[in-house]
C-alpha cells in the first residue's frame, strides 16, 4: 500500500575526502592511515544506524498498509479462508430468511450465517458451487442446517413463501377488500384504514383520491413482511403498467376524453361483461355521449343497469326495475343522467381499457343478450331495432329456465 511518502536510497553522512598533511611535516607523521581508517569506523557505525533506521521505517509502513488492507479484507479472509465448519442435522425451529435483491452468494452466506442457520459461510459457498440462481424472496429454513440442505431450498424458487392472490375483473373496492382480507392476515378494518391513505397509493391525480377503478385485476404473489398499503399500492402500481402498454393519456386524447373517462367508459364496459363484443359496446357508449341530434331517442343517456346497481349499492348482474330507474337519485344513475357517471363503477381489466380506448366503428345505439347460455348479444341502430330485440330476448325466455 503506498501511504504517499516516499524514501531517498543515498546514506546521509558520507565521509568527505580527507586534505593530505602539508609537505614539511615529517614523513613519518605526514599521513597517518590510521586517521582516515578510525573516521571511516565511525561513519561506517552512523551509516548501520541510519539504515536500520530506513528499514525500520520502511516496515513500519508496509505493516500499516497491511493492517488497513487487512482490515478492509478482514471478512473476506475470514468467509474464505476459515474451516469451513458445517451442521450435520437437519436443523430445527424456523427462520424466516430474506435473500434481497443485489445479494451476492456470499452476502447470503454470511446473512445465513448470522442467522444461525449455516456453521460457515465457506460450506454454504461450497454447497452453491458459483450458482448465481437463487431468486429474490423470502424462505422458510432452520437454525443449524446442513449447507447443502439450506442451499437446496433457496435455489428452487418453488419454495418462495407467496401468499397469491386472484383478484378477478370488474370487482369494486369493497369486493377486493374482501378477497384480501379473506386470503391474508390482515382484516377488513385494516385494508380499510390502508385505502384512506391515498398519498401512499400512489393514485394517479385524476382520480381524485378515490381508488375505484384503479385496484388493477390481477394475480399478485403477496411476500409474508407486505403490509395491506403494501398490497394495494402493488395493486396501483399494475394498473400504471396497463395503462402505460395502452398509452392511456395519448389514447385518451385521440378519442376526445380525458383518462379519467376513459377510465369510466372501461369500467361500464367490464360491467356489460360482453367478451369479444367488448369495442362494439364501447361504440355504442361513444355513440350515446356524442351522437348527431337526438342520439337516436337516447338524448345522451347511457341507461346501463349496472350504474344504477352501483348506486344502490347492490352487487351482481341484477335487471333494475322501471321504479329505480326513475327513483334512484344518485349521479350514477344513467337513466336520469345524461353523459357519464362521476367515476369508474369497477376495476376494468386490460381488454376493457382497450375496448374503451378503440371503440368499433358502427351505427350501434341499442344492444341486447338474446342468449343468456352462449352470451349472444345483438347490436341496433333504431329504437325498433331494440323493441325487436327485446321481444327475441322475451321469446328466449319462454323455453329457458335462465331468465
Amino acid at each position: 500500500m503506498n501511504d504517499g511518502n516516499t524514501y531517498d536510497d543515498h546514506v546521509v553522512g558520507e565521509p568527505h575526502d580527507v586534505p593530505a598533511p602539508e609537505a614539511d611535516e615529517g614523513a613519518d607523521d605526514r599521513y597517518d592511515p590510521s586517521y582516515l581508517g578510525g573516521s571511516r569506523k565511525k561513519e561506517k557505525k552512523r551509516r548501520g544506524f541510519s539504515g536500520c533506521l530506513a528499514v525500520i521505517v520502511a516496515l513500519a509502513v508496509v505493516v500499516g498498509g497491511a493492517y488497513f488492507a487487512g482490515t478492509k479484507g478482514f471478512h473476506y479472509l475470514k468467509d474464505h479462508l476459515s474451516h469451513a465448519d458445517d451442521y450435520s442435522g437437519p436443523g430445527h425451529g424456523k427462520v424466516l430468511f430474506e435473500v434481497k435483491q443485489g445479494d451476492s452468494t456470499t452476502a447470503i452466506g454470511r446473512n445465513l450465517k448470522n442467522d444461525q442457520v449455516v456453521a460457515s459461510v465457506d460450506a454454504f459457498l461450497s454447497a452453491a458451487h458459483g450458482s448465481k440462481d437463487i431468486q429474490v424472496g423470502f424462505y422458510q429454513l432452520k437454525k443449524k442446517m446442513a449447507a447443502d440442505d439450506a442451499f437446496k431450498i433457496l435455489n428452487d424458487p418453488k419454495n418462495i413463501i407467496k401468499d397469491t392472490v386472484t383478484i378477478p375483473e370488474g370487482l369494486r373496492v369493497a369486493d377486493t377488500v374482501a378477497i384480501l382480507a379473506d386470503r391474508t392476515k390482515y382484516s377488513t378494518a385494516d385494508f380499510d384504514a390502508a385505502l384512506k391513505n391515498t398519498a401512499a397509493l400512489g393514485l394517479p391525480s385524476f382520480a381524485n383520491g378515490n381508488p375505484e377503478g384503479y385496484l388493477f385485476p390481477s394475480t399478485y404473489p403477496f411476500g409474508p413482511k407486505e403490509k395491506p398499503i403494501d398490497m394495494l399500492k402493488d395493486m396501483v402500481v399494475r394498473w400504471k403498467q396497463a395503462a402505460a402498454d395502452d398509452d392511456l393519456v395519448a389514447g385518451a386524447q385521440q378519442v376526445g376524453k380525458t383518462p379519467a373517462e376513459v377510465m369510466t367508459i372501461a369500467s361500464l364496459i367490464q360491467a356489460e361483461g360482453r367478451g369479444s363484443d367488448m369495442s362494439k359496446v364501447s361504440r355504442v357508449i361513444y355513440n350515446r355521449l356524442d351522437g348527431p341530434g337526438t342520439k337516436q331517442g337516447t338524448f345522451g343517456k347511457l341507461q346501463i343497469d349496472a350504474t344504477v346497481n352501483y348506486a344502490l349499492n347492490r352487487k351482481g348482474v341484477v335487471a333494475v326495475t322501471t321504479e329505480e330507474t326513475q327513483n334512484t337519485d344518485s349521479p350514477y344513475n344513467t337513466y336520469l343522467h345524461a353523459g357519464l357517471p362521476p367515476g369508474p363503477i369497477n376495476s376494468p381489466g386490460d381488454a376493457a381499457i382497450k375496448a374503451a380506448l378503440n371503440p368499433a366503428e358502427g351505427p350501434w345505439y341499442y344492444y341486447v343478450t338474446v342468449n343468456l347460455a352462449t352470451g349472444e348479444t345483438k347490436f341496433g341502430v333504431t329504437y325498433q331495432d331494440f323493441l325487436g330485440l327485446k321481444a327475441e330476448y322475451r321469446q328466449y325466455c319462454t323455453t329457458s329456465d335462465r331468465c
